[in-house]
């Protein structure tokens, strides 16, 4: 019974005469090797036409140094008008091989040069809950001063920071509430508006460990993100609103937090 590769080679006309006669004689023969030879003849798809624009973009003599390292059981010189589909097959492999060992490369150096940013998970969790909210989830009143006073004064109590109504305004977008949460057992107070045209809002704050840190930007669950850090807090500040926008409410607050 000959090998797939070998009818496969058979099909695509790169046995030599001997050995393409004796399998031609096989599958005249062999009811077993004819099934197995239409079946792979089924599969004899327009492969070549369907990746061309893949095989145009990619990084040739990159892909020929690497499948020139590829063993194979015949060397056989190929017409420059044509490819088999085993070399065709080769070359798609080496284009995925080659495209792993970039994003390999890329994301080892994106970890080695990348700042500690407070563990990205904590502005994940929040993001993901976050993202439930509607502005029904903050259409109930926020209540007075005082109320808002005595809210903020018991949530800044848990985390270690002052935190008063002026402290935490955000011009033009409501207070509705703060509220104390926790995550990695550590308290994180959550301090959310409700903006009238893009919707919720929340400053979220918790224990900072690795320092300060500049301000930084990211989107999260399609809601922008602004962050950062000082001494013992970390903070973030997350919404819908454009991040030109945020940066600038990031800013303002940030200014009066750290006053």
């Amino acid at each position: 019974m000959p090998s797939d590769e070998q009818l496969t080679a058979f099909i695509d006309g790169e046995l030599e005469a001997v050995e393409h006669d004796r399998i031609e004689r096989l599958i005249e023969s062999d009811a077993r090797v004819a099934e197995r030879f239409d079946l792979l003849s089924r599969s004899d798809l327009p492969f070549h036409e369907a990746f061309e624009p893949l095989l145009a973009a990619a990084p040739s003599a990159k892909l020929e140094a690497m499948l020139a390292a590829i063993p194979s059981s015949a060397e056989q010189t190929k017409a420059a008008s044509g490819i088999g589909r085993r070399g065709f097959l080769g070359a798609i492999a080496a284009c995925l091989v080659a495209g792993i060992a970039i994003d390999r490369a890329v994301i080892g150096i994106s970890h080695r040069l990348a700042k500690p940013d407070e563990g990205s998970e904590w502005r994940a969790v929040v993001a993901q809950y976050l993202s439930l909210y509607t502005p029904d989830t903050l259409s109930g009143p926020a209540g007075d001063r005082t109320e808002q006073v005595a809210q903020l004064s018991e949530v800044g109590s848990k985390i270690g920071l002052a935190l008063t109504p002026e402290a935490v305004a955000i011009p033009g977008i409501d207070f509705k509430r703060a509220i104390l949460l926790n995550y990695d057992d550590k308290p994180l107070a959550q301090i959310a508006y409700l903006d009238p045209e893009s919707g919720p809002m929340a400053l979220c704050i918790t224990a900072s460990t690795t320092g300060a840190s500049a301000p930084d930007m990211e989107n999260r669950r399609g809601m922008n993100v602004v962050y950062w850090s000082d001494a013992a807090h970390a903070f973030m500040l997350i919404g819908h609103l454009p991040i030109d926008r945020m940066k600038a409410l990031a800013d303002d607050v940030r200014g009066r937090l750290t006053a």
